[in-house]
């Protein structure tokens, strides 16, 4: 399901695999796998296209089918005492 997700929103977008492969700092054949699936996708590039195309992973992963983002939390800075 993912690697028709990411497709269908670079399509959607009017995007090459080369442009979003520079985005995601891989090749484009590395990109490429991703769609065909034939890499996993790691965490942080789950995040990175989720960002980017402002929605959520779980909307990448198929687990919703809702394409607007969650809220986001903003995160406490951690000092140390």
């Amino acid at each position: 399901m993912v690697f028709s997700r990411i497709r269908d929103l670079r399509e959607d977008h009017d995007l090459p695999q080369k442009e979003l492969a520079a985005h995601l700092n891989c090749s484009q054949v590395c990109y490429s796998y991703y769609e065909l699936g034939r890499r996993n996708i790691p965490i942080e590039t789950l995040m990175q296209l989720a960002d980017y195309y402002h929605t959520s992973v779980d909307y990448l992963l198929g687990l919703t089918d809702e394409r607007k983002p969650y809220r986001t939390i903003a995160r406490k800075s951690r000092t140390k005492k």
